[in-house]
């Protein structure tokens, strides 16, 4: 699958992705190097975990001092809209920048 379209999912995978794994031909890309001076980045994803239930985002149920600091620091991100009542796909979302029907989870 070498189609370069970027709607589609897996856009420039160039294994192929069979029905079962023999079926499939891995395609592993050099790996990245940052470039001098970039920042560092931490993705947290958390499941099940309500909107305020962190300290930075209002709690007063539990105390989150370490992730409260951190957050003082970072850019937090407080808008997210589900798809469908499955967490895997809303993730997928986040973690890739696309649609769950263009991931394909």
């Amino acid at each position: 699958m070498t189609d370069t379209d970027p709607t589609r999912p897996y856009a420039g995978f160039e294994g192929e992705i069979g029905r079962v794994l023999a079926g499939s031909t891995p395609a592993w890309p050099d790996q990245r190097q940052a470039p001098a001076g970039a920042p560092n980045v931490i993705v947290m994803l958390c499941d099940d975990l309500g909107f305020a239930d962190l300290g930075c985002y209002g709690s007063e149920r539990a105390s989150t001092p370490h992730l409260d600091r951190l957050a003082q620091k970072s850019v937090l991100f407080s808008n997210a809209i589900t798809t469908v009542p499955l967490t895997l796909p809303s993730h997928a979302s986040i973690l890739t920048g696309l649609y769950p029907k263009h991931h394909g989870l």
